[in-house]
């Protein structure tokens, strides 16, 4: 029996998509990435009709907005579970291909058709991981994978190969990235023919993955420009049809200029959470610097993090972003939550314990699994449960290393403090919720790196999820004030006294 084309296709649909480790210096190639991203769900209702004319703005590739904003952004093979009916399903097909490609080889005569297509697809593989200039390497796979002389040798039954095999692997050699040379060298020494070619069809899907991410990665800056300008022209075309279009994103600014003249609430018996390298909101209001547009958006992303899921005024510039902020707005309470929990244990149980980085990480991962349930069971019940898991590792840990246990009164009020941390009126909370609204707004304007290195108490036990949350923050508010610059300035233009927005701001955003 033949072996069609699109046995082999379905079946790179696994193999090739492997996650990238490190290129190393893999040479770019003129292969394409494609993806089929989802697409955004139709909103049908009436009141919704900004969000319909705004979806629109995804006629551009979301793929190339990902890639311009994500600067670790890799395609990443699919993996199925292997419980899950496509992933049997896969499996058996992909068995079931080299299971008949040996009985194949070993009919008398053999029967060549099956071994044929894989080399058929094998040598696209290898043309495609060269550059164009490469041509002398080119003539060479073409004369070597000649497939009408291939065709011709397996009908009179002198296909041979393992000699074959052996030439691909040595332009495989030739070609790949230093991280996939191990891999390569693994495959030298398998002498069954039909696993040796599995082998080399795993391997080449790597290093088409290294190459197509190699690609992706010296294609994005511009691919970053061309979502920009795109997104922008767009969002133009949308605002000349309807002068509306920007009514909410006023108001967004409006309010966040109105917040910087006011002092925000805080908690009346706590220390001042303000003293971090950057000024306070309140302190920026009553010190003489003036207001710049850089400060109002600033205010404007970091109020975005608060906004109230039902509420529709969202500012239109920021619809397609939406679904992102509002993840990383339920990171940022995750964050509040931990970093409350790490420091109300702290204060009971001393600083020997948290000097044991093992013990605070345990006890981040206790708290984090069970703040997953927050998601699933009512806050009271799960807050109880990480209240005495906590108490209990404390207790327990004070134990192994010979120190004094918790009194019981002690470990009440641990436990009852835990409990109520979730609370609104809860101050441990607050403060603690302020300090990291400080610190993204510290991000947004002095960079991730820089605001990492002056964390107010409470935060340094969580300071590389915050730096996780602050990057993912900073390149979000990064790619729309590229994209909407220009709509903002014209909006703070009338918001902020020319005196006080000096002409060189326009350049900043």
């Amino acid at each position: 029996g033949g072996c069609g084309g699109d046995c082999i296709s379905k079946m790179t649909d696994v193999e090739e998509n492997v996650p990238l480790k490190d290129p190393g210096d893999a040479e770019s190639g003129p292969c394409k990435p494609e993806t089929s991203g989802p697409t955004r769900e139709d909103m049908s209702s009436p009141k919704d009709h900004p969000f319909r004319l705004i979806d629109t703005v995804n006629d551009v590739s979301k793929l190339s907005k990902e890639i311009g904003m994500n600067h670790d952004f890799h395609m990443e093979e699919k993996v199925l579970p292997p419980s899950s009916l496509e992933g049997r399903v896969k499996e058996t097909m992909h068995n079931a291909f080299w299971d008949h490609l040996e009985e194949q080889l070993l009919a008398i005569p053999p029967d060549f058709s099956c071994a044929l297509e894989l080399l058929r697809e094998i040598k696209e593989i290898l043309l495609s991981l060269l550059l164009p200039r490469q041509n002398r390497l080119r003539s060479e796979i073409e004369e070597a994978l000649d497939m009408n002389l291939l065709k011709q040798e397996a009908e009179h039954g002198a296909l041979n190969v393992p000699h074959l095999s052996k030439y691909i692997l040595n332009m495989m050699t030739l070609l790949c990235a230093p991280v996939r040379d191990e891999a390569v060298q693994k495959l030298e020494n398998i002498t069954d023919p039909v696993r040796l070619l599995r082998g080399i069809f795993q391997v080449l899907g790597l290093m088409k993955m290294d190459m197509v991410n190699y690609t992706i990665r010296s294609l994005q800056p511009q691919l970053q420009e061309r979502s920009v300008q795109c997104e922008r022209a767009k969002f133009q075309e949308l605002l000349n049809k309807q002068s509306s279009l920007l009514d909410h994103t006023t108001k967004w600014l409006t309010r966040a200029v109105a917040d910087l003249s006011t002092p925000p609430p805080s908690c009346p018996d706590t220390p001042n959470s303000s003293s971090v390298v950057c000024p306070s909101p309140s302190e920026a209001a009553n010190s003489p610097e003036p207001l710049s547009p850089k400060m109002v958006l600033s205010q404007g992303f970091l109020n975005l993090l608060l906004w109230h899921p039902e509420d529709e005024e969202f500012p239109e510039t920021l619809l397609m972003d939406r679904a992102q902020l509002q993840e990383l707005e339920a990171q940022l309470r995750q964050l509040t939550i931990l970093a409350s929990v790490l420091l109300v244990a702290s204060s009971f149980s001393g600083s020997v314990l948290f000097g044991s980085p093992q013990f605070v990480d345990k006890l981040k991962r206790i708290t984090k699994a069970l703040m997953e349930e927050l998601k699933s069971r009512p806050e009271e019940e799960a807050m109880l449960t990480v209240s005495e898991q906590v108490s209990q590792e404390i207790h327990q840990s004070l134990q192994n290393m010979g120190l004094a246990a918790l009194s019981s009164d002690n470990t009440a009020s641990l436990i009852g403090e835990l409990q109520n941390i979730t609370k609104k009126e809860n101050c441990v909370h607050s403060v603690i919720g302020q300090r990291i609204h400080l610190f993204l707004k510290c991000c947004l304007v002095l960079g991730v790196q820089r605001s990492l290195l002056d964390l107010p108490g409470g935060l340094t036990l969580i300071e590389a999820e915050l730096a996780e949350l602050g990057q993912k923050f900073v390149s979000l508010t990064h790619h729309n004030q590229q994209v909407f610059g220009p709509f903002y300035m014209e909006i703070l233009k009338t918001l902020i006294p020319p005196a006080q927005a000096p002409e060189t701001e326009v350049g900043s955003l």
